[in-house]
């Protein structure tokens, strides 16, 4: 009993815990967008294959992956509901029709590669094929609208900024998923798999112009927000590692890429933190110190994190390893 009342006095180790768990979340978001993006893009890239095979080659080198990174978007959520209660329950119930639009795309993405095994006949293939491309490319364009709404403060679920935000992101996750596919399959798909990813990255960095633009009107004092030292320096990166990627992309240094387009996910999110800072929900002005847990749960929240954290990590760790290298060929999903 003593050692609860004493965590209730004041932050573990006299850490700054707020500004540490709203760094946590973006950390979550960025590892959930990269992980499950390249699933994504992939299954973006499987629009534009007329081959069974190459088909299912897609399939196959997304198969052992897709259902554990979506684990990420899980400890998103709850994150955000454990350490930000009030901001979760706000932004969720303004932004509950794009919920349930990621909701369904996931749902779809994920049942369209099982029913698509399912039976060889071509018109049952092609309609759970585009079902499977409708939810690869719905749930990151619409992530991408519920976070550029977060960011500049809106109570609609559809505006411009949320627009070319998803736009930014459903393009990101092509250029993770070319560079992800290039890695697992080899020369067994086309060369037109590289080049969707290079067009893609250029058509990237437009959205996050734009998207700066946009910003720049519509944020109080936008100019000023922007042109910030922690927001000129991943912009600024990004340039550089849309550059890197698309010269390991053409050497074929595959994992180079996919590292790069890791990059480029990550300078996204921190943008969207260092915005936002020190507000955690821009429409309300909550900050982040305002909207945080009392000091006890957030205590406890933050000795469970250490412990979690750790577990979850090996996890995947221990998942890309067993599956890691090409595949073989013939392998299915």
């Amino acid at each position: 009993m003593t050692s609860l009342v004493a965590l209730g006095d004041g932050p573990l180790f006299g850490l700054p815990l707020p500004e540490l768990w709203f760094a946590l979340l973006f950390v979550m978001l960025g590892t959930f967008l990269f992980l499950d993006g390249f699933d994504f893009g992939a299954g973006a890239i499987f629009a534009a294959l007329d081959d069974d095979t190459e088909r299912e080659t897609v399939l196959a080198a997304i198969g052992p992956f897709w259902d554990g990174n979506e684990v990420w978007l899980v400890v998103f959520g709850g994150a955000l509901f454990a350490s930000f209660p009030s901001v979760y329950a706000d932004l969720f119930s303004r932004h509950y029709l794009l919920m349930f639009g990621i909701l369904g795309a996931l749902i779809l993405r994920g049942l369209a590669p099982e029913m698509y095994e399912q039976r060889h006949d071509p018109a049952w293939q092609r309609w759970w094929g585009r079902s499977f491309v409708a939810g690869s490319v719905l749930a990151p364009f619409l992530l991408g609208a519920f976070a550029g709404n977060w960011l500049a403060g809106s109570a609609r679920s559809f505006t411009l900024v949320g627009v070319v935000v998803g736009v930014a992101v459903t393009l990101l996750t092509v250029v993770s998923g070319a560079a992800f596919l290039r890695l697992k399959t080899g020369r067994r798909l086309p060369e037109s798999v590289a080049r969707y990813g290079i067009a893609a990255v250029g058509g990237y960095l437009l959205a996050v112009v734009a998207t700066l633009a946009l910003l720049a009107l519509r944020l109080p004092n936008g100019p000023d927000a922007l042109l910030r030292l922690p927001v000129v320096v991943p912009v600024v990166a990004s340039v550089a590692l849309a550059a890197g990627y698309v010269v390991a992309l053409r050497r074929g240094a595959n994992l180079v890429a996919l590292g790069a387009a890791a990059g480029l996910t990550y300078a996204l999110v921190s943008v969207v933190a260092v915005v936002m800072y020190p507000a955690v929900d821009p429409a309300t002005g909550a900050t982040v110190r305002e909207a945080i847990v009392s000091t006890l749960p957030l205590n406890l929240m933050s000795i469970g994190a250490a412990l979690l954290l750790p577990l979850i990590t090996t996890y995947f760790v221990v998942l890309y390893s067993a599956f890691s290298g090409p595949i073989s060929a013939g392998e299915a999903y």
